[in-house]
């Protein structure tokens, strides 16, 4: 066993043991390492973030509070098949999807996943910058190599969607809407957006690199600009209706995330993805809408009526034809400024 092993071996007891004491001499027979040893790598757990308590009689023991944001806690006990079985969690990064990217070209395996707790160059669809303070939210990209051809790549971003939309829904009790083809909203603002980069050849992908960021613990005021009015965090939605988290934390979260992901993705590599597009239609807050469709020079209104097999947008144009949108922006009636 690797000191790192043992290291997160020794907090594994730890935790197993709360709210007892463990001695020093009891973990150096465990692991049969010297009480230095055990020392050194408490120290470790200590420089992490952890809440050690000592005592020179009675050994150490984790403080009751000690959660914290790392690799380790994200992955441990996962129960996940593929998706984050492996996770790299850094302070900051430009982009994880940047890194991640990097790593996949690198040869790095399905389901390794890329966390931050901030960064500095975010963005989401379209270019557009996501901001990224410490603290404020959950950023995390996925590395995945799917047996599908370049075109069926959709299919897992409106999968995305659906596992957040579960992940919200299970762990604060809120109910969150999706916004073709991707966008999780909360009463119509923007509480998570999703981007989908592809690396492909004619036939063939080669990997994808899911990125996602959901505002987890920010206050209302703090979205200035253009995103006044169009954005929200978890926090400051439940904050404006005196609710209560049903868990708190941005870890609970982002491994309800991971272990929705695991699901569905595991629905759409065994061509099930007829079953993720009817839940998707559940959390839909765009068919049946009047929407404005923003392609490229184009722009023009329609009613959006359904999805296809592959995630098209299926409208229906004022003239009676009917249209399918692969990409692009809309924006619906009574929503983000389209009225």
């Amino acid at each position: 066993m690797q000191g790192e092993d043992k290291k997160y071996e020794i907090l594994r007891i730890l935790k197993e043991k709360y709210p007892e004491y463990i001695s020093g001499e009891e973990l150096s027979k465990c692991f049969k390492i010297s009480r230095t040893a055990v020392w050194k790598h408490v120290k470790s757990l200590k420089a992490e973030g952890y809440i050690m308590e000592a005592s020179s009689k009675i050994g150490y023991r984790l403080a009751s509070d000690s959660c914290i944001f790392s690799g380790y806690e994200i992955a441990s006990n996962l129960g996940t098949e593929k998706i984050g079985n492996k996770v790299l969690y850094f302070d900051s990064l430009d982009s994880t999807n940047n890194y991640a990217k990097k790593i996949a070209l690198e040869g790095a395996e399905e389901g390794l996943t890329i966390v931050a707790g901030s960064q500095s160059e975010g963005r989401g669809r379209l270019g557009r910058k996501w901001d990224s303070p410490s603290g404020g939210g959950i950023y995390l990209s996925i590395i995945l190599r799917p047996p599908l051809p370049p075109e069926g790549v959709q299919s897992i971003t409106l999968a995305a969607a659906v596992a957040v939309a579960r992940a919200i829904e299970g762990i604060t009790g809120i109910k969150p809407g999706i916004k073709w083809p991707n966008d999780v909203l909360l009463d119509g603002r923007k509480v998570c957006g999703i981007l989908t980069e592809m690396n492909s050849e004619m036939e063939r992908v080669n990997f994808i690199v899911l990125g996602i960021g959901i505002n987890y613990n920010r206050q209302q005021h703090e979205f200035l600009g253009e995103l006044a009015g169009k954005a929200t965090s978890l926090s400051a939605y439940a904050g404006e209706r005196d609710m209560e988290l049903k868990e708190s934390g941005r870890l609970n979260m982002l491994r309800a995330v991971l272990q929705e992901l695991d699901k569905v993705y595991s629905k759409v590599t065994n061509n099930r993805i007829g079953e993720i597009l009817d839940e998707w239609k559940e959390y839909s807050v765009t068919l049946g809408k009047e929407v404005r469709i923003i392609s490229g020079a184009t722009e023009y209104t329609a009613v959006a009526e359904d999805i296809t097999y592959d995630g098209k947008l299926i409208v229906r144009c004022s003239d009676g034809n009917i249209r399918l949108i692969q990409s692009g922006e809309i924006s619906i009636r009574g929503a983000w400024g389209y009225t």
